[in-house]
């Protein structure tokens, strides 16, 4: 996920991507249309404001190119790129927002040049009524078509058909006040440039920050790391290193966890990576090195009939469960609390909603009455969640009356 809105990498089909290429192709042959019968009607009208709307969408000519070769290029596969061209749409989105701040030199300077003529407003302003709704209707359907596919070169390619739109908003302004014998034709042009520099850097920043390898926003790392800390046998993650560019994103963690055993560990990390390029799509890429800390508490949890009973028979079925907090050098406990079974009648899967429940705990270890292998443990053993009866050494048990 992005600033700009949830921008997804979702894995592209070949018909995905032919629509992505058609909708840049299209992009192209439209901006050379508006161009050109803005440029015409400006010059014919003496309007300078629609005159300098034209140079704006001549250049988006270039910058639709650029978006087009872009997701061209992204697609492409070579040895010598392991991680793939993903960058040659931001590429792509650098162009343009050089393209969208050349158009806004241009417009200025068009509009400091030349002495203040009259337009002809009756033939400029249907023309820009049309050009406006053409490029705001297109602009639209572009950003959303660009979100839908992940592609961010037509996100950004959308968008400049936005800020055209409000250029051309203003034109239409001007005109209308020209009509009513208010010469606002230079000060629109000048307006038309205000908007377009302010559209081009932002894209420009953006850019180069991916190319730079900017961290990926912080909202998503943070969702990816509290997702990685919610595995038992994770302490914390310990550092983070994340980079996205063109709606992808790479991430690499060391994290801390509660097994010497690398075995366990190296299970743990493979699993996480796969489910984290599972949940996030745009996520192509996912390493976690683990690392042993010694836990500063112990959590302990036994299945029992009732708060203060003895162990249950049974796992899933337990009515309730005793959360122990414990010192793991003294073996004092320090806090003990009843959890009731929120699964316990559940009449399908109960020992999977109850495994997962239990997992949620986060326990160290689990101690029970007798071992039987139902689902409920074999997913906390699969997680490397310690599974102990009462007759292992220092396997805690509650007792009759116990608080």
């Amino acid at each position: 996920m992005t600033k700009d809105g949830d921008l997804q990498d979702l894995s592209l089909g070949p018909e995905q991507i032919k629509n992505a290429r058609k909708r840049a192709l299209i992009s192209i042959l439209l901006n050379v249309f508006l161009a050109l019968l803005k440029g015409y009607f400006g010059y014919v009208t003496n309007s300078k404001a629609l005159l300098s709307d034209a140079i704006h969408s001549a250049t988006d000519v270039v910058a639709s190119m650029a978006t087009f070769l872009g997701i061209w290029a992204a697609n492409k596969k070579h040895p010598s790129f392991p991680y793939g061209l993903y960058k040659a749409e931001t590429l792509a989105t650098l162009v343009s927002s050089m393209a969208i701040l050349f158009a806004g030199f241009e417009i200025a300077k068009s509009a400091l040049q030349g002495p203040e003529l009259v337009p002809d407003v009756e033939k400029a302003i249907p023309v820009t009524i049309f050009c406006l709704v053409v490029t705001l209707v297109f602009g639209l359907l572009q950003v959303r078509a660009g979100k839908r596919l992940g592609r961010p070169a037509l996100v950004a390619d959308g968008k400049d058909y936005l800020t055209d739109s409000l250029s051309t908003a203003i034109v239409l302004f001007s005109l209308v006040g020209s009509y009513f014998g208010y010469q606002l034709d230079r000060i629109g042009a000048f307006a038309v440039a205000a908007f377009v520099f302010r559209s081009g850097g932002a894209l420009f920043l953006a850019a180069l920050r991916e190319l730079l390898d900017a961290a990926i926003d912080r909202e998503t790392e943070r969702e990816i790391i509290e997702f990685v800390e919610s595995h038992p046998l994770i302490t914390r993650v310990k550092r983070v290193y994340s980079r996205g560019a063109g709606g992808r994103i790479i991430i690499d963690m060391d994290v801390a966890m509660k097994t010497r055993s690398h075995q366990v560990a190296d299970k743990v990390a493979d699993e996480l990576e796969a489910k984290i390029v599972e949940k996030y799509p745009q996520v192509v890429f996912a390493r976690i090195r683990p690392h042993f800390e010694r836990p500063s508490r112990l959590v302990r949890i036994s299945p029992v009939e009732g708060p203060g009973g003895p162990l249950s028979e049974h796992l899933a079925g337990a009515p309730w469960f005793m959360k122990e907090i414990i010192d793991p050098k003294s073996g004092e406990i320090k806090e003990r609390q009843f959890l009731e079974n929120p699964y316990k009648d559940a009449p399908r899967r109960k020992g999977y909603l109850v495994g997962k429940w239990l997992l949620g705990l986060k326990p160290d270890e689990v101690v029970v009455k007798n071992r039987h292998g139902g689902t409920a443990e074999a997913l906390l053993e699969e997680a490397g969640v310690e599974i102990k009866t009462v007759g292992d050494d220092r396997a805690g048990a509650p007792s009759e009356g116990s608080d």
